[in-house]
């Protein structure tokens, strides 16, 4: 056990709770005789061989902090674009890398792209390790990714805010939450901020059933009325695409939330307010939950690699951390079932979800 080294990084997009997992796996892994290195900047950082130690200092008072002390990307190892502007695969790169430190294993923090990635890395021979971190929740193989509960506390006090403005205005608000394509954020942070409407990807509307509630509430003498929507929620018949163009594929998110708005002040002849939380659901301190679950999370993590075991995601299943191969989570997406008992309380509360 003693002697042993490892890396971590961090990958995609940044949310809460990263640096306490990075203190977690950091920490337990010192306790036990385990050096830590950071790749800096994510997959980028171990193709360019940057990184830093991670000793005691480093990892020292990080917990609440969120974001991420190492920086994180999107760059994919085998599709990395070069300051050329060439795209090269560099999965051999960082292959050598790994190498080259004596690595005996490599701790990926990420979602989905990143698992993808780092099984990449797996089948290429390094020994991967990684946590599930995202604010979207949708990652296979576990009940509960971190980042996700902090995401959900902002989304809801923005409604929470909303509820003022729209009475005082007697309007209805339309609030943009993240989710390109599962609706766990909109869900949770709806049914807890008391939205009227609750529109996801999985649940496909009808704009005519979207107005309904809005208009029963208007002849109840209710001054406004909330709608909580996704950014991957489309109408009834309406295909989603994903080319993997970030900025063209947000831009066609705004679109349709903005669409949507546009017709609900036209069939309904009321007044509308936008509001799109965007990347304010990513920042700021982790709750309590989050910085608790990173750490289960981390310290799980090096008591695996302690125990020589590799090529797994490190899971929440119940009230146990658990490992599940990294090939039955990579590609795969957790979307929430139109049975789910979240869908199920919020019908039975009056909750439309224009369906």
């Amino acid at each position: 056990m003693a002697g042993k080294l490892i890396g971590i990084l961090t990958s995609g997009g940044d949310c809460p709770g990263l640096n306490a997992a990075i203190r977690a796996v950091g920490k337990a892994a010192h306790s036990r005789g385990i050096e830590v290195v950071g790749f800096l900047d994510g997959f980028r950082g171990l193709v360019e061989n940057r990184y830093i130690r991670l000793d005691n200092a480093r990892l020292s008072g990080i917990l609440t902090l969120g974001g991420t002390i190492l920086g994180t990307s999107r760059d994919k190892p085998h599709k990395m674009v070069m300051g050329s502007g060439e795209v090269m695969n560099m999965l051999p790169v960082a292959v050598d890398n790994y190498e080259r430190l004596h690595l005996d294993a490599l701790v990926c923090l990420g979602g989905n792209g990143t698992h993808k990635n780092a099984y990449r890395l797996a089948k290429d021979g390094l020994n991967i390790l990684t946590l599930p971190k995202t604010i979207d929740n949708d990652v296979a193989g576990t009940d509960v990714t971190f980042g996700f509960d902090t995401a959900m506390s902002i989304a809801t006090d923005a409604i929470d805010r909303l509820h003022t403005t729209a009475d005082s205005h007697q309007r209805t608000m339309v609030v943009e939450i993240m989710g390109h394509e599962v609706g766990w954020l909109a869900l949770g942070a709806g049914l807890a901020g008391g939205a009227d409407v609750i529109l996801i990807p999985e649940i496909p509307y009808d704009v005519e059933r979207v107005v309904e509630p809005i208009r029963a509430r208007s002849r109840r003498g209710k001054r406004f009325s909330i709608v909580a929507v996704a950014e991957g929620a489309r109408p009834r018949g309406e295909r989603v695409d994903h080319d993997g163009d970030d900025d063209a594929e947000e831009e066609a998110w705004h679109s349709h939330s903005l669409a949507l708005v546009q017709r609900l002040e036209e069939l309904a002849e009321i007044e509308v307010r936008f509001t799109a939380l965007g990347h304010l659901q990513r920042g700021g301190t982790p709750t309590a939950y989050d910085r608790l679950l990173a750490t289960r999370l981390g310290t799980r993590c090096a008591e695996l690699i302690a125990d020589d075991v590799g090529g797994v995601m490190v899971a929440v299943r119940g009230d146990d951390c658990v490992p599940v191969p990294l090939k039955e989570v990579a590609g795969e997406l957790r979307t929430v079932p139109k049975d789910h008992p979240w869908i199920a309380s919020g019908r039975a509360v009056g909750t439309s979800f224009g369906d």
